[in-house]
């Protein structure tokens, strides 16, 4: 998945460590873009119209991403590959110079999640058109939620997952204390940190200044607004989400990045979201 991973468990099973590596193997087996023998790049790689079996984690990840692209307006979208291939963002890698106008508008116009004709009772999906998948908006924090559910089913009760930092914490520490996280404050931010206490919840943040590119003085987020094909410039630094489910906390950390702060807190309160934002050049708002 390209990022790092660890469990601290209270009391924990043998054989923990291989299951968890499996629970990873299998979510990068059906849903990383840049293992080329992965279900979502094998789908990416064939022509529109070609319905394609896909595994059942696949198919919840794909469930939850399109009802997030509906109820944001379409600030998320799982199908804007080629627009983060294009600003360097994927398998591709990094580019030289920033992209002309018509290969953006180009870019865009191979985008949108309403190519995505998804079946879920059979468990396949096909393009309608040649966009490309791209789920690592919300991927690192699905595999946080099936770790979650594997340390469940073989009786951990006490546990924190974290998983490219995101993270759900269940149980309690063997102090009896929460499992307390703190929230990074992105550099060049005036904010109070933030401290939380992960009881059965789980808390995923995007944020403009770890991937990124400078070219002529300006700086570029990895996070892409799928209405415009452009690099966010909402002036938001990092947005964190709180929720039960980490993958739909990781989503919707990404479509307060593209919303902003003001539309994407009237956007949190609508959906029932417990959010922290923080925009440059001033406090963070809760």
């Amino acid at each position: 998945m390209g990022t790092t991973w660890s469990a601290k468990i209270v009391a924990p099973p043998t054989g923990v460590q291989s299951a968890i590596e499996a629970v990873l193997a299998t979510i990068i087996a059906q849903m990383s873009h840049w293992e080329p023998t992965s279900e979502l790049s094998r789908i990416n790689n064939s022509p529109p119209g070609t319905w394609h079996r896909i595994g059942p984690e696949f198919a919840q990840v794909m469930a939850i991403a399109l009802d997030i692209a509906e109820r944001s307006g379409g600030a998320f979208d799982p199908a804007m590959g080629v627009a983060v291939d294009l600003w360097g963002f994927g398998p591709p890698g990094p580019r030289t110079g920033l992209p002309t106008e018509a290969e953006i508008e180009a870019a865009r116009a191979l985008c949108g999640y309403d190519a995505i004709d998804f079946d879920p009772l059979l468990l396949r999906l096909r393009l309608t058109r040649p966009v490309r998948l791209d789920l690592s908006g919300i991927a690192k924090g699905y595999a946080v939620d099936a770790v979650a559910a594997r340390l469940k089913a073989m009786g951990c009760l006490d546990f924190l997952v974290e998983i490219g930092g995101e993270l759900v914490g269940e149980g309690i520490q063997p102090d009896g204390q929460p499992w307390w996280v703190d929230v990074e404050v992105p550099p060049d931010v005036d904010a109070e940190p933030l401290r939380i206490a992960l009881h059965g919840m789980a808390v995923a943040t995007s944020g403009d200044y770890r991937r990124n590119f400078v070219e002529g003085g300006a700086t570029y987020a990895h996070t892409i607004d799928p209405r415009t094909g452009l690099p966010v410039s909402s002036g938001v630094a990092s947005a964190t989400v709180l929720h039960r489910n980490c993958a739909r906390s990781d989503a919707w950390a990404s479509v307060l990045m593209v919303l902003g702060q003001d539309y994407g807190a009237i956007v949190a309160e609508c959906n029932t979201l417990a959010v922290h934002m923080l925009p440059r050049g001033e406090g963070g708002r809760s």
